[in-house]
């Protein structure tokens, strides 16, 4: 054995480790779900530590740890006498990556759906025009590869998906501002999300790509009023496609 290669104790504590982070990241999902999904609504009470852990059949460690977790994200807070309770929904962290996943595994409510698109109305074209002005060379190259490959391998598939990530990404990076620069891992999980949800919901999906192919025009052409129109489009479009497979009723 090489001295610097793992001995059985450090593989077994490796092993320990990732399991129980498995198991407190596999429980805080399970609650995150039930929170975001009102099945606990804000103020409600959560289990006490050894009631939850006993009932879940897992280490108290491992239930502190999952708490942790949703604290981090503002879903629940925790204090002396009164135990853990659900926050009011204005302290949950909503753009959190792990939040919108939770919120997609169900059905979430036209208001909610709406908000998340209000959003990004607000954000992206704004983004989209500042790149006109900003974008560098390699930036218009890479918004194009990633528009490629949208076209090459489609949203039903996860190189198509990684794919549209990349474009939003590339996007707000050449808006040159740090602000919108650091959304862009929710940017990335609300347009991930969402596609996941339209799989799920609907057997076919519209084909977006002709919508980012026009947002790229207009950066690539540095038209600021242009790129600003074709992402409200195409935020707009994709709105419709969410709504859509929610009611059944694709987009024409």
């Amino acid at each position: 054995m090489r001295m610097d290669d793992p001995t059985p104790a450090q593989n077994f504590h490796s092993a320990t480790a990732g399991k129980r982070l498995r198991i407190h990241g596999s429980v805080a999902r399970d609650l995150g779900i039930a929170i975001v999904s009102g099945r606990y609504a804000p103020g409600d009470s959560l289990r006490g530590e050894i009631e939850a852990s006993e009932r879940l059949n897992i280490s108290r460690t491992a239930y502190r740890e999952a708490l942790r977790i949703l604290s981090a994200k503002g879903l629940v807070e925790s204090r002396p006498k009164t135990g853990t309770k659900v926050s009011a929904r204005v302290k949950w962290h909503m753009l959190d990556p792990d939040v919108l996943q939770w919120i997609f595994e169900f059905q979430p409510n036209d208001c909610l759906l709406e908000s998340l698109f209000e959003l990004r109305r607000v954000v992206e074209p704004e983004a989209a025009a500042l790149a006109a002005t900003r974008r560098t060379d390699d930036q218009v190259v890479r918004m194009g590869r990633a528009l490629d490959a949208m076209q090459e391998h489609t949203l039903a598939t996860e190189a198509g998906r990684q794919a549209d990530q990349d474009f939003h990404a590339v996007l707000l990076e050449a808006s040159g501002n740090p602000f919108l620069i650091t959304l862009t891992s929710s940017v990335g999980a609300a347009v991930h999300w969402t596609t996941m949800y339209k799989l799920r919901e609907a057997p076919v999906l519209r084909d977006p790509t002709p919508d980012h192919r026009r947002v790229f025009d207009a950066v690539e052409a540095e038209n600021v009023e242009a790129a600003r129109a074709a992402m409200t489009d195409l935020v707009n479009m994709a709105f419709l496609d969410t709504r859509g497979a929610m009611l059944g009723t694709p987009t024409p």
